[in-house]
């Protein structure tokens, strides 16, 4: 570890505070109806936009109406951009003449996309057309972005209300996220990635020859869209195989430090936006708190795991340039790349500019944990928000029984219903993530796929769920994951991971408008503070710990314990 990775690891969080404030001002002003500085030109589309639509922007939803209009916006999602795939051979905008995707691979790719996880079990630039690519996916990374934002306002709103059988209107929501936070940016920002020399074009790929007389395929296209969106709105998934990695998608530090701040900065925002919409910022601060906590913890450990490096290239006497560099971007080196690696698995990203896989065996358990935990550090657009608030629902039920009394979190009573419908929206995760990899490590057809023997071998495979249910999308790269079995289980897992969080999550918001604000007293618990930051951080550890501990000791712990002793695997079964 050095001076330097530390400066870059403080110089991220400064932006990163900077920027949470006036980016929360600005979407609590959106999602209220507020004039904002971009309405003389996007009000009267947003008008038209209902109009086309038959939506009246004046009328909102009960909570089971705002469920039934986002489940029913994802099938049509998931419908379309399945029909996509299967006829791309015969669709325009496909200059390389790729044919249709299998129907399995489909499948998964659209559930994929539709839940936010963009999981790629194929080589995009060998398996997509541009016609995909740009109406297909590049369209739900901001759809399902703009739904992930909408539920989480609908959670906001249950706690802000009083008495209110309504918590919004779900195509308001996502029509007003869309066009004046998600759009925008990605029109600014992607004009600085072509600038800083990301391709946007429809040309055909480029055949050339190499120095050593070998010809190459240069593949190109309409990169720099769709990158700028991936991480805005946390989808991760990338033009090109090697993601972030590739010059074409993250050219330069600058560039590598842009979409850090992408990645996290609707997560961030959502945080004041709460604070505001609940009428005490101080609430939205002590939950950044929370999160701020435990990505730094999650950070060092990263960080410190990589600068160490292999001990048994210390025991041949080689330090490889200070730390692991196996699988990394010598542009980037070992702290951005650790960086990169913990941000991007806070939140619902996925994206990589170096591969996980390679990690040493501690450092790979960070990005692991962290999806574990429901990505709520920060977290995916809303997703990370709504995610952490049913944590924050469970912590204040312990602060009751520690005391005695009804628990209350922003003068709401959390009654049983309240408590119920969290930990079932929390115990969700874990049962797909364990259970598919308790199926998919004694079968042929999960072994099959497993790169590695020994414990990395299993982290392959426990990795791939636990990304697909925590709507992820990164992956050990070891894993053979484009197989019939595993493209329709962990397509299953996204569901799971999505959609059984998001309707207990919807009840608790229906729930709550409907109670009244119980005026705090002596009694009260003090939630904008540091004890209460202390007790969610504490109630998130050891839910997580007592949850996943056993099947992380039998992957990353065991590795890094058989490293120490210098036990080495070989590749294969």
């Amino acid at each position: 570890m050095t001076i330097n990775g530390w400066l870059q690891i403080a110089l991220f969080c400064a932006l990163l505070i900077m920027l949470t404030k006036p980016l929360g001002l600005y979407m609590t002003r959106v999602f209220e109806g507020a004039r904002s500085p971009l309405s003389p030109v996007l009000r009267p589309i947003e008008r038209g936009l209902y109009r086309l639509s038959g939506v009246d922007e004046t009328r909102e939803q009960h909570w089971l109406a705002y469920a039934i209009a986002m489940l029913t916006f994802s099938f049509a999602g998931f419908a379309s951009l399945y029909a996509l795939q299967r006829l791309q051979a015969m669709l325009p905008f496909n200059p390389q003449a790729l044919d249709a995707v299998p129907p399995d691979l489909a499948f998964n790719t659209s559930v994929s996309f539709v839940t936010n996880t963009n999981w790629q079990s194929y080589v995009p630039e060998t398996t997509m057309s541009y016609l995909v690519q740009m109406a297909g996916l590049t369209v739900h990374n901001f759809v399902s972005a703009a739904t992930g934002v909408a539920l989480a306002l609908a959670l906001i709103r249950g706690f802000s209300r009083r008495s209110a059988e309504t918590i919004g209107n779900f195509w308001v929501d996502m029509t007003r996220c869309v066009l004046y936070v998600l759009l925008p940016v990605s029109i600014v920002i992607g004009l600085v990635l072509v600038w800083r020399g990301v391709p946007q074009n429809l040309n055909a790929y480029t055949d050339i020859v190499t120095l050593e007389g070998a010809k190459q395929t240069i593949a190109q296209g309409p990169v720099a869209s769709q990158e700028v969106i991936k991480m805005f709105g946390t989808n991760g998934g990338g033009f090109f195989n090697a993601n972030s990695a590739h010059p074409f998608e993250n050219p330069t530090a600058l560039t590598n430090l842009i979409q850090m701040l992408l990645i996290f900065s609707i997560g961030a925002a959502l945080t004041n936006v709460f604070g505001r919409m609940v009428g005490n910022q101080r609430q939205g601060w002590a939950i950044f708190a929370v999160m701020m906590v435990l990505f730094l913890a999650g950070t060092l450990v990263a960080y410190w795991a990589e600068a160490a490096g292999n001990p048994a290239f210390a025991a041949l006497h080689i330090d490889p340039l200070g730390g692991n560099m196996e699988g990394k971007e010598v542009r980037f080196g070992i702290t951005a790349s650790a960086l990169f690696t913990t941000i991007t698995t806070d939140a619902s990203c996925g994206a990589v500019n170096a591969m996980i896989d390679s990690l040493m065996p501690l450092a790979g358990m960070i990005p692991m944990v962290n999806i574990m935990l429901g990505e709520i550090i920060f977290g995916g657009v809303g997703s990370g928000l709504y995610g952490m608030l049913l944590f924050v629902i469970v912590a204040m039920f312990v602060a009751g029984l520690m005391v005695g009394r009804t628990p209350e979190y922003l003068g709401k009573k959390l009654e049983a219903k309240e408590v119920k419908m969290a930990m079932l929206g929390i115990l969700i995760l874990p049962l797909s993530m364990l259970g598919f990899t308790a199926l998919a490590v004694v079968i042929p057809a999960g072994t099959d796929a497993m790169a590695n023997a020994g414990p990395h071998g299993f982290s392959e495979v426990l990795y791939a769920y636990v990304s697909a249910t925590g709507n992820n999308g990164s992956a050990f790269a070891g894993l053979s994951a484009n197989t019939p079995f595993l493209n329709s289980t962990l397509g299953l897992a996204m569901v799971f991971g999505r959609f059984l969080v998001i309707v207990p999550m919807l009840a608790i918001a229906g729930s709550l408008a409907r109670k009244k604000i119980v005026p705090t007293s002596t009694g009260t618990f003090p939630t904008d503070g540091g004890l209460f930051v202390g007790l969610v951080v504490g109630v998130i550890l050891i839910t997580g710990g007592l949850t996943f501990l056993p099947a992380i000791a039998l992957g990353p712990v065991v590795e890094h314990l058989a490293m120490q002793a210098g036990t080495l695997f070989n590749t294969g079964n």
